[in-house]
């Protein structure tokens, strides 16, 4: 696509729009506590649209929308997978760690979290943790990155390398600059945006004659559910992303920080309708894009939204729709950074190097953990063959294996133990590194299902081997008594 002054434009008056919010939220950042959760003071809508918009990413304009455009609604069972596990982490999560972790002394991450709630004074469980979501989440910010670079790349004609480079600053600017505050509510406008950008393409290219014709020739296995290669072991490999939601750091920090645990049902219904309505345009987008360029195939699938956007629409439109899809990257790419930045502030720093450190200090490191987190991740990501769906599997069963179990245990028995939460996370993580390296047969089954069960039985066997001691059973106690 040549470079157009409308759609340049459009990018830098939403790009402007970005860092105006980073600025504000700059301002408004005063502690350690803010910049990590944004002082527990989000809104239902807010942190409906944030986790929403920071869950689905690029994946749901580059990633879903490519894997529907080759291989048609077989691919819808991921999204099935998605909305059953997002629904059950609203249900069964949000409201217990939301009140856990403010029980637990404010806890403001993960790794804090359960350190605290096993009374782990040796710091096994938050060193454990803490390196597992650093190493995972590179990963999950190299899909971003990678999406990003497509983007400036396809619309800007750019090259590969230089396209990240500048896709990833623009990320990197405004999470460095305005932390927890900037990410949510930036997430919250480009969740509004992203949903608008999934209804309107869809619509604009099914309206065409051209592509209404074309539906009287389009191979019934594209419609259909199942077609000849539909498997059993693919079918569950789709249905278990679902799993993964117990366990993301940037999804779970979001359930920390609203306001109120009694605003949570008002913003599940934001949540989950916002995901179902953003997921059916996905999958539409796919289907035209599949009949658009029947006779024309796209040498990149995970670009047809782009292409779409700019066959369907004047350039001014165009743009802003195409802005949609950085959104859909940015939205996930600062979560995981501030997550990072969190761990390395919190976890690694103040545990182990500077206890008394202040909270201007502390944020600080937090802002420097940003850029280092996103250098090495940039890194990964220079590798142009690189695949964001491919990328974000990866690192999605990374977290769902490893911290599931974990958090559920966590929340819900209390006879877990500490050695019994190490266990889970080591053999989760181990387990989907391993499984992820074979192949054929059983090995083909996603590896978050295999890492989950092995994670949970490690789990539940060793805290009946070394049990947790009296005082974390009597604080499990006292939680409950407050739900």
């Amino acid at each position: 696509m040549d470079i157009q002054l409308p759609i340049l434009v459009t990018f830098i008056g939403y790009l402007v729009l970005m860092m105006g919010i980073g600025l504000w939220a700059y301002k408004a950042t005063d502690s350690v506590d803010d910049y990590i959760l944004g002082g527990r003071s989000m809104g239902p809508a807010v942190t409906a649209l944030s986790v929403g918009a920071s869950d689905m990413s690029g994946w749901l304009l580059l990633g879903l929308p490519g894997a529907v455009y080759m291989g048609g609604l077989g691919e819808a069972w991921i999204g099935i997978g998605l909305v059953f596990g997002a629904w059950l982490n609203w249900l069964l999560v949000a409201k217990r760690l939301r009140i856990y972790t403010e029980f637990t002394d404010n806890a403001l991450t993960l790794p804090d979290f359960f350190e605290k709630r096993f009374e782990d004074s040796k710091g096994l469980l938050k060193l454990v943790s803490a390196v597992t979501i650093l190493v995972f989440f590179t990963f999950y910010a190299s899909a971003g990155m990678v999406g990003g670079a497509i983007l400036f790349e396809k619309v800007f004609g750019l090259d590969y390398t230089l396209a990240l480079i500048i896709g990833s600053t623009i990320i990197v600017a405004y999470t460095f600059i305005g932390g927890f505050f900037a990410v949510s509510w930036t997430d919250f406008f480009q969740g509004c945006l992203m949903l608008i950008a999934l209804l309107i393409v869809p619509v604009a290219i099914f309206s065409q004659p051209e592509t209404q014709n074309a539906l009287d020739s389009i191979d019934p296995a594209m419609l259909s559910m199942f077609n000849e290669d539909t498997t059993v072991i693919g079918l569950v490999s789709l249905l278990a992303w679902g799993l993964g939601y117990f366990g993301q750091p940037h999804i779970l920090s979001r359930f920390m920080a609203i306001k109120s645990a009694n605003d949570i049902p008002l913003s599940r219904r934001i949540a989950m309708s916002w995901m179902i309505i953003a997921l059916l345009g996905a999958l539409a987008t796919g289907i035209a894009g599949s009949l658009y360029f029947a006779n024309d195939p796209l040498a990149n699938p995970e670009t047809v939204f782009i292409h779409l956007a700019h066959a369907a629409f004047n350039p001014w439109i165009g743009g802003l729709l195409i802005a949609a899809i950085l959104s859909a990257i940015m939205s996930t790419i600062d979560s995981q950074l501030l997550v990072c930045s969190s761990v390395i502030t919190e976890d690694f720093y103040k545990k182990w190097l500077r206890p008394q450190a202040s909270s201007k200090e502390l944020m600080l490191v937090g802002r420097i953990g940003v850029l280092a987190i996103a250098i090495i991740a940039g890194i990964v990501a220079l590798n142009p063959e690189s695949s964001v769906l491919g990328l974000v599997s990866y690192a999605w069963a990374g977290f769902g294996a490893a911290f599931g179990p974990v958090v559920l245990l966590s929340l819900f028995w209390s006879a877990y133990s500490r050695n019994g939460a190490v266990a889970t996370i080591v053999v989760g993580a181990l387990t989907v590194v391993i499984w992820k390296q074979l192949s054929g047969g059983i090995f083909d089954l996603y590896e978050i299902l295999p890492g989950f069960i092995f994670a949970t039985l490690s789990g539940v066997i060793v805290s009946k081997i070394s049990a947790p001691s009296a005082k974390v059973k009597a604080q499990f106690r006292v939680f409950t008594s407050k739900l």
